[in-house]
Order: C-alpha cells, then structure tokens, then sequence
C-alpha cells in the first residue's frame, strides 16, 4: 500500500452519466473516483479514509483523463492502467482487487465474488465492502449484481449502474432494468 497522502487533489472529469470527482495525490495516484451529485458520500469517504489531508483544487493526471475518456468511447482496456491507491481494512482491499478482475461486459454475483477471494460464507460482507468502494468505475463495483441477475445498490444510484453495464454491453433482463440514467 502507498503511503498516506500529505495532500490531495480535486478534479471534476464531464461524463455521459454526469459530472464525476476525481481525487489524486500528488504522484498522481487516484485515490477516490465519485459522481459529482454525491458529494457529501465523497467528502465523508475523504475524512475517513484520509483524516484533516488538505483537499485543494488541482488537475488530474492526464493518463487519468484519457483512460476515462476512452472508457467512455467504448475502450474499456485504459482502465486497468490508472494507478489508484485506497484505504481501508485489508478485506475491502482484497475485495476492490478482486473487482479489477471482472472484465468488461461481464458481471458476477455478490456470492461469486467472496468464493472467489476464499471467503464463501462473507457475501454480506463482500456487499459491505463493495458499496463502499472508494474508486468506481476503475475498481468496477458496478458490475456485482445479484445472484437471480438483478441490480442491486450502487453508490452512484441503479440508473447509473444500469447505463455503465449496457455501456459495457452486459444484457440485463427487463426486470432488471431502472429508469433511464439522464445526465445532467
């Protein structure tokens, strides 16, 4: 794990699904990644991941911005080259690895996911450390869904997480389906 940031960096990147946060330190490592109509879930995620850390305004690394923005245009691959750093307990870092691992366009279940990491009876607590991923889209939480194929919560609302999968080409089933993501 990185050291602890001396300061970071705030940023906001303008996406299809609406404004999106960006905090780096100052090598340029992305420590949290939010929707902008969540600020409040992003600032109290910054206290308690990184205590009094001063949060100025500053400009994301460029790779950071480019890889997003190829995300955006249909080329997922940018992605796995963000470096990104959180904090955490060692389970939720286990468990955010373990999303980095489920490409593109494919989902897996809660339950999945904590065989997957050798804990099988910690879905709920799999699910605990999902929701509070500090790095979406990059650390895609978005693509844990429900063992039956429904969404299931997402920090950035279903609407968004159902735009993100369709984005990735994930079919979902009509029940599965909230209303449209509008962005704003």
């Amino acid at each position: 794990m990185n050291p602890p940031p001396d300061i970071l960096y705030r940023d906001t990147f303008d996406s299809p699904v609406g404004a999106i946060r960006l905090v780096t330190d100052r090598a340029g490592v992305l420590r949290a990644l939010d929707f902008g109509d969540y600020e409040p879930r992003l600032l109290r995620l910054l206290a308690s991941h990184y205590g009094a850390t001063p949060v100025v305004a500053g400009k994301a690394p460029a790779a950071i911005r480019d890889a997003l923005a190829a995300y955006f245009d249909g080329d997922f691959a940018p992605l796995g080259r963000i470096r990104w750093a959180t904090a955490g307990s060692d389970f939720q870092r286990i468990v955010w690895q373990a999303l980095t691992e489920i490409p593109a366009g494919r989902t897996m279940s809660y339950g999945a996911l904590a065989v997957k990491i050798g804990k099988p009876s910690a879905s709920r607590a799999v699910g605990l450390a999902n929701g509070s991923n500090p790095v979406a889209i990059v650390v895609p939480c978005h693509r844990v869904i429900g063992a039956d194929g429904s969404l299931t919560g997402y920090g950035g609302g279903l609407p968004r997480k159902k735009w993100l999968l369709e984005h990735e080409g994930v079919r979902l089933a009509d029940s599965a389906q909230p209303e449209l993501f509008a962005a704003r």
